[in-house]
């Protein structure tokens, strides 16, 4: 069933322009943008209440101004805008539409604001009867832009940063890594000598007397009785002589071993071996030693653990050794809140704190590398005259 349309007003049908001129209001009111329209002269024909409120006036306060002069006279530092140069009036001058985001409107407060705005010329038929302005208020993307720029600035400046810092850690690795291979090196010569001039001597003298004994005894056939009871108390000699050689070779690969690697720290643990090396230290550097250690009964660490927190000691012991001249020394372990927790401490020289930060200062690092494996750290307390103190901390869980 077909509904009849319903019959057009009289206004409807006798003013339709002004119809279509109601709709086209209502179209530009829709808008968030800012839309308004200037004659030949650059007058401000219509203005949307978006696009008025945006400069702070009324609608009907514009109607009839120069868009230039009130709005578009300077640019956003304030210098003037001259009108022949407005992008806006060429849309109609030279029939030249544009879009620019670069410049700045002025408010009724006499404040700029950014603003991206389109021109394009009015046309009827082939005639330019003025033109069209749509703009926003791009001070939000304004800074948000300027927050973007200064984080990507931070941003890269912390990347810069981090790669110095990356550059001269990696220096520092190959320079420590250069310092352990000759320490190793260093090490393998004197065990060679130790072993060359020591253990090769003692050798070379036992085969002597070997030598001697095995000629001796060819000859004793053709001695008297008393000549070979003179030859037995001389070979007896030679014996004695011969086991001590052999005791002293003995003691000597013993030492060599220890140095190596202390037996006492596979056979009765980290805590005895600690123990024994910070004495044996004090006893051979001639220092009074202050030894105390919590109770560790129980408390096991993994055996790659235990080998390095046993070497940063040695290494804290030696460098008292080297750089301190200290009279006095004192060690304390134990156990804080499931960490172990070595503190050396001596009343020494000492040296300024940059002293154990500098590149050079391999010991230092290499404690701290040892320590950093196992999620551990060594902090380092130190001033002129006022000794040093190097604590390990290290956490169980390793």
């Amino acid at each position: 069933m077909c509904v009849p349309a319903p019959p057009l007003l009289a206004t409807e049908v006798t003013r339709p322009d002004t119809w279509w001129q109601r709709q086209l209001e209502l179209l530009l009111e829709s808008t968030g943008e800012g839309i308004f329209g200037i004659d030949l002269e650059g007058h401000c024909t219509f203005i949307n209440r978006a696009g008025a409120r945006m400069l702070g006036w009324e609608p009907a306060e514009v109607l009839g101004r120069n868009m230039h002069e009130l709005t578009h006279h300077s640019h956003a530092d304030g210098s003037a805008y001259p009108a022949q140069d407005c992008p806006i009036f060429n849309a109609f001058r030279r029939g030249l539409p544009c879009r620019i985001d670069t410049e700045a409107f002025w408010r009724r407060d006499h404040q700029p604001f950014p603003v991206e705005y389109s021109s394009y010329p009015l046309m009827d038929g082939a005639q330019v009867r003025g033109a069209v302005v749509t703009f926003v208020d791009i001070t939000e993307r304004r800074h948000a832009a300027e927050a973007l720029r200064r984080a990507n600035d931070e941003l890269e400046a912390r990347v810069a940063r981090r790669t110095h810092e990356l550059s001269v850690a990696l220096g520092q690795l190959r320079e420590l890594a250069a310092y352990s291979e000759k320490v190793r090196e260093d090490e393998r010569t004197r065990i060679a000598r130790e072993v060359h001039d020591e253990l090769g001597s003692l050798l070379v003298a036992l085969k002597m007397d070997v030598n001697w004994m095995d000629k001796r005894l060819g000859e004793q056939p053709q001695r008297s009785a008393d000549e070979a009871q003179s030859m037995r108390a001389r070979l007896q000699s030679k014996c004695r002589n011969m086991s001590r050689l052999i005791e002293a070779a003995v003691d000597n690969v013993g030492r060599i071993i220890t140095d190596l690697r202390p037996s006492i720290l596979d056979h009765q643990g980290l805590w005895a071996a600690l123990e024994w090396q910070a004495h044996e230290f004090a006893r051979s550097a001639e220092l009074q030693l202050d030894w105390a250690m919590d109770e560790t009964e129980g408390v096991e660490l993994p055996e790659a653990a235990a080998i390095a927190v046993f070497r940063i000691f040695q290494e804290m012991l030696s460098n008292v050794g080297r750089h301190a001249r200290a009279s006095a020394l004192s060690v304390q372990i134990g156990i804080r809140d499931g960490q172990l927790q070595v503190v050396v401490q001596d009343n020494g020289c000492g040296a300024a704190p940059q002293a154990f930060e500098a590149p050079t200062a391999y010991g230092v690092m290499g404690m701290r590398e040892r320590a950093r494996h196992f999620g551990g750290d060594i902090a380092i307390h130190s001033e002129p005259g006022g000794g040093a103190r190097f604590c390990l901390q290290l956490p169980l869980a390793s």
